[in-house]
């Protein structure tokens, strides 16, 4: 039990309060976490103020000071359903998926907030925790009750394409676009399930993100459970040309920097380039780049007066369909005589230029690496067949294409 306030500290946390309230919808988070903050110091425990101070804590993605608000106000009232909303998605942020499902699921048995929006947080939750089978009945459920979330369709549809029935899968991006989700970002999913132009490139906020919410467990994931191998045979293949040491050495969607280990070692400057800054965090922590760029390759290329007599990419244009633009940067930017080197998915028809995969990655035809080369003005060096990674435990055959910029700048 809390002592009773005075008159005068019951005002005053009321209009802490309030005016913590208006600062929440006005998206100004830290003045509301403080006002009420404020408000509980005068009125301990009032459910109301702990239950906002959790979604202010949310938003600021403090989820542990969240979860502490929303238990202490299930104390007060054990079926608060926003507490237990706050409760749950504090301990998703918080990894803790079994526990957040539970919660979940006794909001649902509250059936006090809408059903579509709890069914669509329980089928997240079940993806999180590698249950998309079960996540796929959830979303069922949360279009049941609400057709119209643009997430749920969005959701539906990932877990449809990575179960290769791409029909079920474009309808559902279909519906996720018709029902006002990220246009770019889903006619690229549609894209990559159904018969339809694929776009130039993959959106760049969609890699950006991608990448920094990867950047913990990339290095390990990537190498250590798919097998990844292309940083490694590209280096080895330009070591073996035997052109000695480079003066200055890009690194175009460096990441976490798997490649400077083995580049810095033929290059007295080497720079990084990539569109997360979280993995660029991690590549800056090694130490080996003298200079790391945060930038679109080819907004960067174009921005740049520096110029490079080596420039590599590996595994970097599955995220690019249409090559032209960063060739055209490219060209301007290397030394006649410089490397160019990278690594490519290989298309399984020649007859086109790029392919837009169900993987949500672009693989390349030889004969539009080929023809790109000679357009801007490279001879090609070397072109090495090997597996670039694997995916269910299959190889994923790529080309390795090393160019070298003719002298006359054709």
């Amino acid at each position: 039990m809390h002592p009773t306030p005075a008159p005068d500290a019951f005002a005053q946390a009321r209009q802490f309060f309030l005016d913590g309230l208006k600062a929440l919808e006005a998206a100004r988070f830290e003045a509301a976490e403080q006002l009420f903050l404020s408000s509980l110091a005068l009125l301990p425990g009032r459910v109301s103020t702990l239950v906002n101070l959790a979604a202010t804590q949310l938003k600021l993605s403090r989820p542990q000071a969240a979860l502490a608000a929303a238990e202490q106000a299930l104390e007060a009232e054990a079926d608060d359903p926003d507490a237990w909303f706050h409760k749950a998605s504090a301990l998703g942020q918080l990894n803790r998926h079994p526990e957040a499902l539970a919660a979940f699921e006794k909001l649902l048995s509250l059936g006090v907030l809408p059903a579509g929006e709890l069914w669509l947080r329980h089928g997240q939750t079940l993806q999180a925790l590698g249950r998309p089978g079960e996540a796929l009945a959830s979303y069922d459920r949360a279009l049941a009750a609400d057709p119209g979330i643009a997430q749920a369709w969005s959701n539906r549809g990932s877990i449809l394409r990575e179960s290769k029935r791409h029909p079920e899968a474009a309808h559902a991006f279909e519906q996720a676009l018709a029902h006002g989700a990220d246009p770019a970002l889903h006619r690229y999913y549609l894209a990559a399930v159904s018969d339809g132009p694929a776009p130039a490139t993959a959106p760049g906020h969609y890699v950006e993100t991608l990448f920094d919410d990867y950047a913990d467990e990339f290095d390990a994931h990537l190498v250590g459970l798919l097998g990844y191998q292309a940083h490694s045979t590209l280096a080895r293949h330009l070591a073996a040309l035997g052109r000695g040491r480079f003066r200055s050495a890009l690194d175009l969607g460096c990441g976490t920097g798997l490649c400077a280990p083995l580049l810095k070692p033929m290059a007295d400057r080497l720079t990084g380039v990539d569109l997360s800054s979280q993995m660029l965090d991690k590549a800056r922590a090694l130490g080996l780049y003298d200079d790391l760029a945060h930038a679109d390759i080819v907004a960067y290329l174009r921005g740049t007066d520096a110029r490079y007599d080596l420039v590599s990419a590996a595994d970097v244009f599955i995220y690019v369909g249409d090559l032209e633009p960063v060739f055209a940067a490219l060209a301007q930017r290397l030394e006649a005589g410089g490397l160019f080197c990278f690594s490519a998915e290989r298309s399984g028809a020649e007859s086109v230029d790029f392919e837009l995969l169900s993987s949500l990655r672009y693989a390349h035809s030889e004969r539009y690496l080929r023809g790109l080369a000679a357009r801007h003005g490279f001879d090609l060096v070397q072109l090495v067949h090997a597996p670039i990674r694997e995916d269910q435990r299959e190889a994923i055959q790529g080309m390795f294409v090393y160019l070298q910029r003719t002298g006359d700048g054709r």
